[in-house]
């Protein structure tokens, strides 16, 4: 039993996580359209995916804005036959201390890092149902099982796409799909690479050192690979995998395990 031949859509496609787990489906033969708001970083991955082989298309779409969603999902419908599996990794981060913490970015957090999931999940979930097969994997993050100092608005938006998760898996049990999620520390990307950034400008500090202050939080003191992420997403989407719903792969070098 494999996946090859499934269709995959992607959000946040462009880089990163996203641009990792379009690649490591498409070693699997899934045929795949990535999602981003970037559409230069989404042409650039699909053009590189069908260099080696595989069927795959871009669709540029900010996941904040229902219509886009709903037309990234049917725009994905008609490229691929059929969306057997999503990849919701569009989200974004920022951090400040709860009481200074802007409504309006808290409003953008939950917008792009749970509502968008949302709307994505509606999206293809119908389809899923009544095909009697499919695969949701949300790339939440360590924020949605702890909270930590000035990510208070992050890690609740996180938190929501647990339980989004959870919920939803809970649902379509009997379906013949399933519904995972993947909780990655922090990830050698350019959301890591703004995370160091925003320490250097809060406190001063070298960004080597702002790193280290960073890598002082994990056991392992590295950074995780996008390909590391992109494995264990790729791992919910196999025929083997069907027994695990409504989980959360956590992938922060024992972090959590500590606690």
């Amino acid at each position: 039993m494999t996946i090859a031949g499934r269709g995959a859509l992607v959000t946040g496609g462009g880089r990163g996580i996203g641009a990792a787990a379009a690649r490591r489906l498409a070693d699997r033969g899934v045929r795949v359209v990535v999602a981003a708001r970037s559409t230069d970083q989404v042409e650039s991955v699909a053009a590189e995916l069908r260099e080696a082989g595989t069927d795959a298309w871009a669709v540029t779409c900010d996941v904040a804005e229902p219509t886009e969603v709903a037309a990234m999902c049917r725009a994905a419908a008609e490229r691929l036959g059929a969306v057997d599996i999503l990849v919701n990794n569009a989200g974004v981060a920022t951090s400040a201390p709860v009481a200074k913490l802007a409504l309006e970015e808290w409003t953008r957090l939950w917008t792009i890092n749970a509502t968008g999931a949302f709307l994505a999940m509606q999206g293809v979930l119908p389809g899923m149902i009544e095909r009697g097969w499919g695969r949701i994997v949300n790339v939440a993050s360590v924020a949605a099982l702890r909270g930590a100092r000035y990510i208070g608005g992050y890690a609740a938006s996180k938190h929501a796409l647990l339980g989004l998760t959870r919920s939803a898996a809970a649902e379509v049990a009997t379906s013949g799909v399933t519904v995972n999620a993947v909780c990655p520390g922090y990830v050698d990307t350019p959301m890591t690479d703004t995370t160091i950034a925003n320490i250097v400008k809060r406190t001063g500090m070298e960004a080597s050192a702002a790193l280290d202050a960073v890598l002082a939080t994990t056991p392992q003191r590295r950074l995780i690979s996008p390909e590391e992420v992109a494995a264990s997403v790729a791992f919910l989407c196999d025929e083997e995998a069907r027994s695990i719903n409504g989980q959360t792969v956590v992938l922060d070098g024992g972090a959590t395990g500590a606690l």
